[in-house]
């Protein structure tokens, strides 16, 4: 947090000026923060004012005979100390409950609450999408393949379907395969995946020498199929295009390379992983990420969370130029209510 070393009277005036530039995105002249600041100060005033702020590096002069910019440290000393927010009001918030409505499954509100973010900031929203901790096994059914393979057909969860092809040593009947469905759901359903594939594991290990032939060949193949997938981190991301005003004061270049950012997720992610073991939201501005590609971006994170921990992390990417004072309860707020969405899952 950047605790301004000025004077009230230069924190006001760099206030006034931060939100001038969000505003028009042109430098402020002295007689126009003379005149907004309401602060009763001649121009020539406020210029030696912008002049320390100056050296100081909270603003600087594009050209010459122009007004000023915030740098980035100006805007990390707006959004730490002088930031007036923009509370949404509750039709707003009703509004948005709406868009992440607890009927969806978890997917959809995934996609929705990066849509949401997307549409009410006009910038990028992305949604870390939860890894699978837990996953828990209602029902199981193997069908036979050519070449020693095996479907296995799980449902997860309350209604998620994950086929996956298992490699076996020889070819299995349909009678041999409908047994081993059967000993798994009568013993397994509801199981936790992780916790079923552990104790099959400990059956073969424990008592392999007592199973009949049929039953080991269910169990076994029973672990092969429950053995739980690293499926690794990935975001869900909406609005890209809201970002095309970065093309006009960063260029076309630049633009370029934050969607190929997105396409190709590593820098991304790890910048979201990280913001998972961490409390609270955080904003990355300019260089801050530490990430070469969004050095003209800001970022906003937000966790959401389950009943006991941390699912994921959503994020707003915008221009450094971006409304702060409204984007970052739009971000607080979207985490809260996509939090209390998932948790009302069954």
């Amino acid at each position: 947090m950047v605790k301004p070393e000025f004077s009230e009277r230069a924190q006001i005036l760099l206030k006034v000026l931060v939100e001038r530039y969000i505003r028009d995105g042109q430098p402020v002249g002295s007689k126009t923060l003379s005149k907004d600041s309401a602060l009763a100060i001649s121009p020539a005033t406020v210029r030696n004012v912008m002049s320390e702020l100056e050296e100081k590096g909270y603003v600087c002069s594009p050209h010459t005979s122009s007004g000023r910019v915030p740098t980035a440290l100006g805007y990390r000393a707006f959004v730490d100390s002088l930031v007036t927010f923009s509370p949404l009001d509750n039709e707003q918030i009703e509004q948005m409950k709406g868009s992440l409505d607890a009927t969806k499954g978890p997917h959809e509100l995934i996609e929705s609450a990066s849509n949401l973010l997307a549409e009410v900031t006009q910038m990028a929203g992305l949604v870390l999408v939860p890894k699978r901790n837990q996953e828990f096994l209602r029902q199981v059914e193997f069908l036979p393949l050519s070449s020693n393979r095996v479907l296995a057909v799980l449902v997860l969860n309350t209604q998620e379907v994950e086929n996956r092809i298992v490699q076996v040593d020889r070819e299995y009947s349909q009678i041999e395969l409908q047994q081993a469905s059967n000993y798994i759901n009568e013993n397994f359903a509801g199981a936790d995946l992780s916790a079923a594939h552990a104790a099959l594991l400990k059956i073969l290990e424990d008592t392999k020498r007592k199973l009949d032939a049929g039953m080991q060949m269910a169990i076994n193949l029973a672990s092969k199929a429950l053995e739980p997938e690293d499926k690794g981190s990935d975001y869900v991301v909406k609005g890209e295009t809201n970002l095309l005003n970065i093309a006009t004061e960063a260029g076309v270049d630049r633009l370029q390379e934050i969607f190929d950012a997105f396409n190709q997720k590593r820098d991304i992610l790890h910048l979201l992983d990280g913001c998972m073991r961490t409390e609270g939201m955080r904003i990355f501005i300019g260089e801050e990420s530490g990430y070469s590609v969004l050095d003209d971006c800001s970022v906003i994170t937000s966790p959401y969370a389950g009943e006991n921990d941390v699912l994921g992390v959503l994020a707003v990417i915008g221009p450094t130029r971006m409304p702060y004072q409204q984007v970052i309860p739009v971000v607080d707020i979207t985490a809260k209510i996509l939090s209390s969405a998932l948790n009302q899952l069954p």
